[in-house]
Parts: C-alpha cells; structure tokens; sequence
C-alpha cells in the first residue's frame, strides 16, 4: 500500500488553500456530441432534450443540449490536478449548482476555483475541509457552471527523520 508520503501529488494540501486562493486551471476541455449521448445513456436519462435532434429543434434552444449532469462532473475532473490530485481524502458534499447558459456540443470549457471557505477538522488533525467555487465558462466568456464542493483535505505530512536536518 502507498503511503501518502511516497506518492506523487499535484494538488494543494489544506495549508496552501487559503481562503480568496483562485486557482485559473490549465486544461480546457471541448465536449462533444458523443460525450453527451454516452454520458446520457449510461447515467439511463432518456430526456429528449439531450439525445434527439428533431425533438431539440422544436425547442427553445433549437438543437441538443448537453447533460447538466455531465457539465458539472467536467467541471469538478478540470480543476483535480491543480487541487485534489493526491492530496483530497473524500468529497463530502456538492451543493449550490447552478447552470445560466446551457452547454452545447463544441463547448470549450475552462475552469476556475476560488477558495471560500477553509478550517481544520475538528475530529481528524491531519486534515481540514475545504469548500471551492468551481466556475465554468464558455469559449464566449459565458458562465455555463458554478458549483461549490467540499472536500477533506490532507494537511501535508511532516517531514519524515531522514528528511530532517
């Protein structure tokens, strides 16, 4: 088993996530009429809005719209290197989600998070919770996304002896 000591990590521990921290995140993701359709099927979400052309046509917003389910999950996966990646014990809670512009296939999205909230856990100390601000824009500068999560942290481990002066 690897200790969280000896395994690579890119995210931030609970000390480096101090409250106002926005984090702008690198990757950018284009979704696609097939991450759709397979997002909407495997998730058994037979809306018509999501999986049949004529019918979205008829509809205010003319064709096809992506799953706000599978929005808010690309969202959260954007913003896991910079953040979680190797140093989140669990996600505990995504509440406060909200989708003003829809998202169509041939979307970019881009990501950010800010920090708003950040205190030690008062049953583990060697971990604190943190809640970001996931916000979610389009190539046209629309928010399409904005979600807040909580995650249990890791606070960064001490040094281990031989790493000691």
């Amino acid at each position: 088993m690897t200790s969280i000591e000896n395994r690579p990590v890119s995210g931030r521990w609970f000390e480096e996530l101090e409250v106002g921290t926005v984090v702008h995140h690198a990757t950018r993701r284009t979704v696609t009429e097939t991450d759709n359709v397979l997002f909407t099927t495997m998730t058994m979400n037979p809306a018509p809005l999501h999986l049949d052309a004529d019918y979205a046509a008829g509809t205010e917003f003319g064709r096809p719209l992506v799953n706000s389910m599978f929005t808010v999950a690309l969202v959260v996966g954007l913003s896991v290197p910079e953040l979680t990646l190797g140093t989140i014990i669990a996600q505990l809670g995504i509440d406060e989600v909200s989708f003003p512009k829809p998202v169509f296939p041939g979307d970019t999205i881009r990501v950010e998070t800010e920090v708003v909230s950040a205190r030690p856990s008062r049953s583990r100390p060697d971990a604190g919770l943190v809640v970001f601000e996931h916000r979610a824009h389009n190539q046209r500068d629309e928010l399409v996304c904005r979600a807040r999560r909580t995650g249990l942290m890791h606070r960064r481990p001490s040094a281990t002896p031989s790493e000691q002066p």
